[in-house]
């Protein structure tokens, strides 16, 4: 175990934000707090035959990139909030450390390097998060509830009355929330407070173990006519949401929670549960970046896997031929479906060019995924787990065309990823196994604060001499 004497050299950060560094055995140590370049001494907390887990307790030699944190409520200590892991590092520090990772993450688990480096997506890295799970404690021993994110590595509700990263007019809500939670009669059966916020409207959607009495259903409009936000309430999952009639801005013909792509001209309307990019203006220029580097033209047919409401699909249609949309859920194909619509005026002769469809895309076969027919470009945007399944297909069809004779592979893919490791499992079999190549690739910098890497990679169809060559 690494003594607290010693002092231990940080040489990098791991996906969670700690800094890396080896004792004098040469085991690894994480190490909370620490920074690349520093030299610190540790208190170690859990130890294993190969690493240990530590805390920073001792500082020597402090890195350039060491900052002030933008929040009171951010640091190592008991209680700290734990919704952010690296506010103590520079924001241009922290993209530099996440291009690492997917560099790190493409070579070591796919044995491939990219052609060119993109330059990251940035933006502020405050006030960015428009989307938040915000939890709910009634703490009978301070005789007041909490409303925020969990503590460092703990269960507990951090006591919190502001948050950097929440939009200021949403961080401003949290004390007057805290007020109003323990104003209720059912406080102790309100778990969770769930932010959806769009350009106009703010909605909280709020869980409820019991039905809610009619004394704080009013305590609830009051709430939303002071503060101008939209309460819907849950019962259950996800589809139990339904909006609570009276609120402020809550009339069923609008306005609506919707967020802009103003370079498209287009308008996204959203339901307060639907996924949207927790970070609105960084996906603004994803959506732009994304759509340059696809360079879909007025003669082609392009394919967007999980394509959710159209984030993607409908800029797409903008600009090609045709566009076919595929996501696993009907209701957000309806709801895609829907958006289109919408979206028809400003963009006359828009629904004919998209068409959206339900696939289950884990389980796709080389059968299934050449019976939506031949595209010349694929915009692939999957979840955390990837998009195993469709490249795998892929990639057997390029080994066997045989299995679908006239089907023809799309001659770009542009991907989309939130977690580097799925990017890379898939980028391998892409390049070793389907005949493209690693055009190129760069981060996103969607989540400011926290070691959450997103990023962007293009894969181009490699000529029959070079397929498979990483």
């Amino acid at each position: 175990m690494t003594d607290k004497d010693e002092w231990l050299t940080v040489e990098s950060l791991d996906l969670e934000g700690r800094g890396v560094a080896r004792n004098a055995q040469g085991k690894v140590v994480f190490i909370d707090g620490a920074l690349p370049g520093e030299e610190v001494r540790v208190q170690v907390s859990r130890s294993k035959n190969n690493w240990e887990q530590a805390t920073m307790i001792a500082l020597r030699r402090e890195s350039a990139q060491r900052v002030r944190p933008v929040c009171p409520h951010f640091g190592l200590h008991a209680g700290a909030c734990g919704g952010c892991k690296v506010q103590h590092l520079h924001p241009s520090a922290q993209v530099a450390v996440k291009q690492r990772v997917l560099e790190d993450s493409l070579w070591h688990l796919a044995k491939l390097r990219t052609d060119r480096m993109l330059r990251p997506i940035e933006g502020p890295s405050t006030g960015y998060r428009f989307r938040a799970r915000l939890s709910v404690r009634h703490v009978h021993k301070k005789g007041a509830v909490l409303v925020g994110f969990h503590e460092r590595k703990s269960s507990y509700v951090a006591d919190m009355t502001s948050c950097a990263v929440l939009p200021p007019h949403v961080s401003a809500l949290l004390v007057p929330l805290r007020d109003l939670i323990f104003s209720m009669a059912q406080r102790d059966r309100l778990p969770q407070i769930e932010l959806a916020a769009g350009d106009e409207v703010t909605a909280l959607v709020l869980r409820h173990l019991e039905p809610l009495v009619e004394a704080d259903l009013s305590r609830l409009r009051a709430f939303a006519r002071e503060h101008g936000v939209q309460w819907w309430l849950q019962a259950k999952g996800p589809d139990s949401v339904t909006l609570l009639p009276d609120s402020a801005d809550a009339d069923a013909e609008g306005p609506h929670l919707a967020y802009a792509l103003p370079e498209f001209d287009l308008t996204m309307p959203f339901a307060p549960t639907d996924f949207t990019q927790v970070n609105p203006r960084i996906n603004e220029v994803l959506v732009g970046r994304a759509l340059r580097l696809l360079d879909a033209r007025s003669d082609e047919r392009v394919i967007d896997w999980f394509c959710g409401l159209g984030n993607f699909t409908l800029p797409i249609a903008t600009r090609a031929r045709e566009v076919l949309g595929v996501e696993g859920s009907e209701t957000l194909v309806a709801r895609s479906r829907r958006n289109a619509e919408l979206n028809e005026a400003a963009h006359p002769g828009l629904g004919r060019r998209v068409r959206f469809v339900a696939r289950n895309l884990f389980e796709m076969t080389p059968q299934v995924l050449a019976r939506d027919g031949a595209a010349d470009k694929w915009l692939v945007d999957p979840p955390r787990e990837g998009a195993f399944a469709l490249v795998k297909a892929l990639a057997e069809l390029h080994a066997d065309p045989a299995q679908a004779p006239g089907w023809v592979p799309p001659r770009r893919i542009v991907y989309v990823s939130c977690n580097p490791a799925t990017l890379a499992r898939d980028a391998g079999l892409l390049v070793h196994e389907a005949g493209y190549r690693c055009a190129a690739a760069g981060v996103v910098n969607m989540f400011p604060h926290t070691a959450h890497v997103e990023s962007i990679a293009v894969f181009d169809r490699a000529p029959p001499d070079h397929a498979g060559v990483g």
